[in-house]
């Protein structure tokens, strides 16, 4: 891995305070990250210094971008809120931190508090940027709450209602997530389908039946795609019973997807359509927001069983020697959590 380096945040001309050091998490070039050194000033007026506990990394989007993936066309749509730095490098990526505000607002002030930062051990953000943890939420477990935005958007675009056969295509985290919100709901009968035969323990916690895709029960009326892998895309619409909707979460990069929609996916009158975090869906516009909804998120992660889908634990320190480790293909990781 390459050596730490110096870096400098952007501070402010009138600020008479001594810049106080923090470190960042930086991916140097694709496949190879490394710690940086940055100077931050104290928080300014409606500012808030966060010291970080834990952040989670989530090994879709994230992955993608430890790579090079993210395609130049996605440039701009892809960044997260705080990132700095360019596609494909260097750039400070990430977007589930857990901390204590320090300094800042007064009204914050010792509350525990989750962020869409980077992986970094210490920042200033505008107070509105930080959600307070709800009552009874263990910090280590609120690194999930982007995972759950992006579960909630993906339930709300299924329109999942009573009584239905949901099958959810992929058991990382986000499709762990969804299977589980859709199972909340009165008489719909989930089935969680992954190649990987280890994960039907998270479906077992929660009375889901699980299967491997060549043993899947067909006939779904809502199929949700959640695995990050064409195949994947490919086992939802054989799943499809008729006039079925097919949700896609997954997101590809550069990786070209070939389907095969010369069987039954016209005969059928399937549906298929595109999921993502970044936009809410049209109809929730008008009464929610981006903040509502993470504020959701952090609620429904109080169910301590949905500490199995954190895989994993290592030091802050440790990340540029470990993140090739995470990243790789053959990890099987779900949410590796950081600890500051």
């Amino acid at each position: 891995m390459a050596t730490p380096s110096t870096e400098t945040a952007s501070t402010s001309t009138t600020s008479t305070e001594t810049a106080s050091k923090a470190a960042a998490f930086w991916l140097a070039s694709p496949g190879e990250g490394e710690l940086r050194e940055t100077a931050i000033e104290a928080p300014k007026s409606g500012e808030v210094r966060v010291k970080a506990l834990y952040s989670g990394i989530s090994r879709g989007t994230e992955s993608l971008v430890f790579h090079g993936r993210v395609p130049e066309s996605e440039y701009a749509r892809m960044r997260a809120p705080f990132q700095q730095g360019e596609f494909p490098a260097p750039v400070k990526y990430g977007y589930a931190s857990v901390g204590v505000v320090e300094a800042g607002d007064a009204h914050l002030q010792g509350q525990t508090v989750f962020c869409l930062h980077p992986h970094q051990d210490s920042y200033n953000v505008p107070a509105e940027s930080v959600r307070p943890l709800p009552k009874g939420l263990a910090p280590e477990r609120a690194v999930l709450a982007a995972n759950m935005e992006t579960a909630i958007n993906g339930f709300w675009d299924a329109e999942v209602t009573l009584g239905e056969r949901v099958t959810v295509v992929g058991a990382g985290v986000v499709g762990s997530l969804v299977a589980y919100l859709c199972s909340q709901l009165p008489g719909v009968e989930v089935q969680l389908v992954d190649i990987n035969a280890k994960r039907a323990l998270f479906a077992q916690r929660f009375a889901m039946h699980f299967a491997t895709p060549e043993h899947a029960k067909a006939g779904q009326d809502c199929i949700i795609h959640a695995s990050g892998h064409p195949d994947g895309l490919a086992c939802a619409l054989e799943l499809a019973g008729p006039e079925g909707r097919i949700v896609e979460m997954s997101w590809f990069g550069e990786q070209p997807v070939t389907l095969p929609l010369g069987g039954a996916f016209h005969s059928q009158r399937l549906t298929l359509r595109a999921s993502q975090v970044g936009q809410l869906p049209t109809r929730m516009r008008p009464r929610w927001d981006y903040a509502r909804r993470l504020d959701l998120a952090l609620t429904l992660l109080q169910d301590e069983r949905l500490d199995a889908l954190i895989s994993g634990e290592s030091d802050f320190a440790d990340l540029p020697h470990r993140a090739a480790e995470i990243f790789s293909a053959e990890s099987g990781v779900l949410c590796h959590r950081v600890r500051y």
